[in-house]
């Protein structure tokens, strides 16, 4: 069984911070805290976001008035 995937699937948390306008070391934070459920894998010491899971994350957090604010 071979699983393939695009090489744009999976992003480093760099490439993740980019596209989320953060820190690195925000990912790392949220991650060891739980503070964003904002899924990871983990393979061997690497960590990488699924692009599709980033998206999801967003849109989970879609807002359309501050009325919508629990955090």
């Amino acid at each position: 069984m071979s699983a393939t995937l695009s090489p744009d699937e999976l992003l480093t948390p760099r490439q993740c911070a980019e596209l989320l306008h953060l820190r690195v070391q925000t990912l790392a934070v949220w991650r060891s805290t739980g503070a964003h459920n904002l899924p990871f894998i983990k393979v061997g010491t690497s960590v990488r976001y699924r692009r599709s899971d980033v998206a999801a994350w967003l849109a989970a957090r879609t807002i359309e008035h501050t009325g919508q604010l629990t955090d």
